[in-house]
């Protein structure tokens, strides 16, 4: 089980953040890797269409502004790939979503919200928990903890309203 988070710019790396912590929580090898699909669109293109070779299963890619860098690496590869939008101060990340789920048929980019790295690390480890039933089991007992979280939350919250 490997996933490939990739970054356009090593400022990313705060985003990735949550969707690393996630997939090394579950278990899962991650590769981590600043790669820029204007600035080093050579090795763009080697690691994508090398990916599959080097044991990688899914790609997620976060890019800001023109965010091409999820398409680049869906051109050139059979596996999937997760676009995740990173904020930006022009237009609060829109450019970089708008950017990243625009793409042309036959390459496809699954895409969370923007600054999503928790769900762009979750989504990876669900397409592995496919082929990988501890993993599956592991998203199940995660799913498990929330739903116990928002019970509780709630009712905390109704205890506190009756002193209102």
């Amino acid at each position: 089980m490997k996933v490939a988070v990739v970054m356009g710019s090593k400022s990313d790396l705060s985003v990735v953040k949550p969707a690393i912590t996630l997939l090394k929580s579950f278990g899962i090898e991650t590769v981590v890797r600043v790669i820029s699909a204007h600035r080093t669109p050579e090795e763009a293109h080697v690691f994508a269409s090398d990916a599959d070779k080097n044991g990688i299963e899914v790609i997620i890619c976060a890019a800001g502004k023109a965010a091409h860098l999820g398409g680049v690496m869906a051109a050139c590869t059979t596996l999937p790939v997760i676009g995740l939008p990173v904020k930006t101060d022009m237009m609060g990340g829109l450019d970089s979503l708008l950017s990243i789920v625009q793409m042309p048929s036959g390459i496809p980019v699954a895409t969370v919200g923007v600054n999503g790295g928790e769900n762009a690390g979750l989504l990876a480890a669900q397409i592995l928990g496919i082929k990988y039933p501890e993993i599956a089991h592991k998203i199940a007992d995660y799913k498990q903890k929330m739903k116990e979280k928002i019970n509780s939350d709630d009712a905390s919250v109704q205890s506190e309203a009756e002193q209102f």
